[in-house]
C-alpha cells in the first residue's frame, strides 16, 4: 500500500488495481476514508478538522493525483506528493 503523502498525522495512500472513480485512501488515527479525486466525495469517517486539511491538499494537488491514478492503471508506482504546509 504505497503512501503518497503524510502531513499532520494524516496518511494518504493510492492502490494499484482499484475500482472507479479515481480516488485515494486516508488514514488518520482510528479513522479511515476513501475520497474521490474529482469531486471530493467521502466514503468513511474523518474528523471535520482533518477533512478540511485534506480538501485543501486535494485542491492544491488534484492534477498530480489524477496523474498518479493513471500511473497505477499502467502498473507504475505512484509519485510522492508534497504535504500540506
Amino acid at each position: 500500500m504505497p503512501e503518497i503523502c503524510n502531513f499532520y498525522g494524516i496518511s494518504i495512500y493510492m492502490y494499484m488495481n482499484e475500482h472507479q472513480p479515481p480516488h485515494f485512501h486516508v488514514i488518520y488515527g482510528e479513522y479511515e476514508a476513501e475520497i474521490t479525486i474529482k469531486d471530493g466525495i467521502v466514503t468513511g469517517r474523518l474528523p471535520r478538522r482533518a477533512l478540511r486539511m485534506i480538501y485543501d491538499w486535494l485542491d492544491a494537488h488534484q492534477e498530480e493525483l489524477i496523474e498518479n491514478w493513471k500511473r497505477l492503471e499502467n502498473h507504475e508506482a505512484p509519485m510522492k506528493i508534497e504535504p500540506l504546509h
